[in-house]
């Protein structure tokens, strides 16, 4: 998630391949191949041109010592959902560029749930909004709000795996 493991990073480069009804199936397949995804127990609940949902189980692992979610955990599930947005409209292999996020209170409930979309899309780089939500009985709190921009990677093959891990990419 925060660095080089976005789990829009794969998924961009393959959208030429899929219809927008495909997105999910996609989507899905590719949180699967992703270790932390899978610890978090990510899930891709809606995905369509622009926009994204995901949803994560709120459980004691991911709690931080007050008993509330952990801020990195809450940050990783927008930074997901902001790459996810970002590549429907980029349209190749993508990475976080940069993000902020605002914390508005603490996260306690059954889930997780975070929705991104576009707000801006140019021709190497998408600006993306995030909403993350504390999910308590069928009752949604505001948990934090994030924006960020994400970036085509100026050599799509590198998606692949086929890089080097120590080197970061330079975007276009």
């Amino acid at each position: 998630m925060p660095g080089s493991g976005h789990l829009g990073m794969r998924l961009s480069s393959m959208l030429g391949y899929f219809s927008m009804l495909d997105y999910v199936g996609e989507g899905r397949r590719i949180l699967a191949l992703q270790p932390f995804s899978k610890f978090l127990r990510a899930e891709l609940v809606g995905f369509v041109d622009g926009c994204v949902e995901l949803r994560i189980p709120i459980r004691t692992e991911l709690e931080q010592h007050y008993g509330f979610v952990h801020g990195g955990v809450i940050s990783s599930v927008a930074d997901s959902a902001l790459t996810f947005a970002g590549a429907t409209c980029v349209g190749s292999a993508v990475v976080t560029s940069e993000f902020k996020i605002n914390f508005t209170r603490p996260a306690k409930g059954d889930f997780l749930v975070a929705r991104a979309t576009v707000v801006h899309c140019g021709r190497t780089q998408a600006v993306c909004h995030c909403d993350v939500f504390a999910s308590a009985g069928g009752v949604e709190s505001l948990c934090a709000t994030a924006l960020g921009t994400i970036v085509r990677l100026s050599t799509p093959s590198s998606a692949s795996g086929g890089r080097n891990p120590g080197r970061h990419q330079r975007a276009e």
